[in-house]
């Protein structure tokens, strides 16, 4: 669509304008294929040129017929053929040339800019991810950089066609001016005539066509998923849902056709409108000719040469108005990348300092109070908690008590909404973020497997680089041995099928499994376990817990578990209910205590024993 629609309601979005992001595009190809700016520049020139270059030989040819004859007469003109088809063929290689080799370089130049936006989002704070605006402002750079001529590749291909076209403008400009100046007046008149209509359909499409359907794309989109979706193939078939989704995709298709059959009716409109002006224009430029071959005595030679510019000039006057209309709207797409590329992360790391040079930490919460981004409730609030270095603490509560925030606020995937935390004593803002993340090997409830070798999953670095004995020690000490003598290839497996035919897929309690994997391989000074068992049953996860807490040693650990007994081992427990800290001791003086610990405790061990198949016991 050669309309766009300008997004002035995201906060983060930036107007650079044309000339701005004209000048960005050009040092991007400067930056990463230069010589594309001079296959493009000999292109739009040898375009140009050719536009009206036979109208000129033509001129020369006539003259040549009508004055000179004989051998001379001959002469002159496989002269001139001979000059003309080598200033052609000159024209024909750099034409061809220029198509051949600018486009792949344009493609290229994109997929730098991709790969600028890949490492703008890995490179972005966690919290940010969370963001609407910032995930908004992240989509549309994405389809900025979606290649053919949208957004900045899009520049690319127009910046050269404007250019062919403004150059054959301006020369023949002066060569119909020449002719007669009230021929150009005409010709605008009737080009710019065409011009609005065509943007006046663009308008009635979008509006009809394109914006009624794309509520209707995503309706498509998802029922193309759901029928050929695995997950949804079940109740498909079990509640005979083919004849149901056979009419829905009949009446989205329907609804398709209809908004098809009224965008052709649009565009066969204007096909009418432009063979009418096109006809005009031609009619006008022949009228003038005629009259100055038989007022003006103009020779047939200029007759074939003034024509050519003429038809040349109308060609690409009109060529300029559509594409600077298309060049708009790849330049409001280069602004929303621009914004996701310039888009300020307020994490200054130049003045941090370096981690303390020890094997102890200690980690203490001050008054920290969190709230998510448009949520009236503080997830965490008030939370004052100190975590002794190699101490073994758990993290307990119901759902949405703050059990999680608090984690992400310890590994510093968010900041405090209010208070501080600090490590030895320093307010762990002070340090970089990279840095500060070493210190921990984290294991979370949701486990992400990567299309990458088990080893590579493990130790998440390159085949090349990884310890492969370290990666074996840690999948076997998880539990793995038994899955990975069942592999073929063992670790050197790729996991998924999304892009190794050969991948295998884990199942829920393997995929927690190589989480803990990963882990023991990263060694680092502090393990936070975010429930990364909840696919194990009570005594399962229980075992594997304490297993866990024996491979680990002396470190400092951040156990979070809903289900009590499996944490009792802890030095302490830390007990969390809407958003704040209400209990804090060992297990038993926490029991003693006969709060709300012991309460929910009680609660979860007589469900254990009155349900024994759940995989509980009476001492859970």
């Amino acid at each position: 669509m050669s309309d766009y629609k300008e997004s002035k309601d995201n906060p983060l979005h930036k107007e650079y304008g044309i000339l701005s992001n004209t000048r960005y595009i050009i040092r991007k190809m400067a930056q990463y294929q230069p010589s594309v700016l001079f296959l493009m520049f000999i292109g739009l020139v040898a375009g140009s040129v050719f536009s009206y270059f036979w109208g000129i030989f033509g001129k020369y040819v006539i003259d040549i017929i009508q004055t000179q004859d004989g051998e001379s007469g001959e002469r002159e003109l496989i002269k001139l053929i001979l000059i003309a088809g080598g200033i052609a063929a000159v024209l024909t290689i750099c034409t061809v040339t220029s198509g051949s080799k600018t486009w792949y370089r344009w493609i290229y130049i994109r997929m730098n800019m991709i790969n600028e936006r890949i490492a703008k989002v890995l490179d972005l704070k966690y919290e940010l991810l969370e963001k609407p605006d910032v995930l908004d402002v992240a989509e549309r750079a994405s389809q900025a950089t979606g290649g053919n001529n949208n957004g900045v590749e899009g520049m690319m291909h127009l910046m050269m066609q404007l250019g062919q076209s403004s150059l054959t403008v301006i020369v023949t400009f002066i060569a119909v001016t020449v002719l007669d100046a009230r021929l150009i007046i005409a010709m605008v008149v009737l080009t710019i005539v065409q011009y609005l209509y065509f943007r006046h359909i663009i308008k009635v499409d979008k509006r009809e066509v394109w914006d009624k359907l794309s509520g209707s794309w995503r309706s498509r989109h998802y029922m193309e998923r759901i029928t050929q979706d695995f997950d949804f193939a079940k109740d498909i078939r079990l509640f005979h849902l083919s004849d149901f989704l056979t009419e829905k995709f009949n009446a989205l298709n329907a609804f398709f056709i209809e908004k098809n059959d009224y965008h052709h009716k649009l565009w066969l409109r204007y096909n009418f409108v432009t063979a009418a002006a096109g006809t005009a224009i031609k009619i006008l430029v022949y009228a003038v000719l005629y009259v100055s071959v038989l007022k003006k005595d103009m020779s047939v030679g200029n007759f074939t040469m003034f024509l050519s510019f003429s038809l040349a000039f109308s060609g690409a006057l009109m060529n300029l108005l559509q594409r600077f209309g298309d060049y708009k709207r790849a330049s409001l797409e280069t602004d929303d990348f621009r914004s996701f590329i310039d888009l300020e992360t307020g994490d200054d790391e130049k003045d941090c300092i370096p981690l303390p040079q020890t094997d102890s930490f200690e980690f203490e919460f001050v008054d920290v109070s969190y709230k998510y981004l448009k949520s009236e409730k503080e997830a965490l609030s008030h939370l004052n908690l100190k975590i002794s270095a190699g101490e073994k603490i758990a993290v307990v509560g119901l759902n949405g008590a703050g059990k999680t925030t608090m984690i992400k606020l310890l590994l510093r995937l968010y900041d405090p909404s209010q208070g501080y935390i600090t490590l030895n004593g320093i307010d762990i803002r002070k340090f970089r973020r990279a840095d500060y993340y070493k210190l921990f090997a984290p294991v979370f409830q949701n486990v992400e497997i990567f299309a990458f070798l088990m080893s590579e999953n493990i130790a998440m670095k390159r085949k090349d680089g990884l310890d492969f004995e370290r990666a074996d020690k840690a999948a076997r000490e998880a539990g793995l041995e038994e899955r990975i003598a069942s592999l073929t290839k063992g670790l050197e497996t790729p996991l998924t099928k999304i892009v190794e035919d050969d991948g295998v897929d884990l199942s829920g309690g393997e995929k927690q499994k190589l989480a803990l994997a990963k882990a023991l391989y990263k060694g680092a000074k502090i393990v936070v376990l975010d429930e990364p068992t909840s696919a194990l049953d009570a005594i399962a996860e229980q075992n594997l817990y304490e297993r866990f807490d024996e491979m680990i040693g002396n470190k400092s650990a951040v156990y979070i578990s809903h289900r009590l007994a499996s944490t009792r081992f802890c030095d302490r427990i830390a007990m969390f209910e809407d958003g704040r800290l209400v209990e804090c001791d060992s297990h038993e003086k926490l029991m003693a205590l006969n709060g709300k610990y012991a309460n929910m405790f009680n609660v979860q061990a007589q469900y254990y024993r009155e349900h024994p198949e759940n995989g509980g016991n009476a001492d859970a």
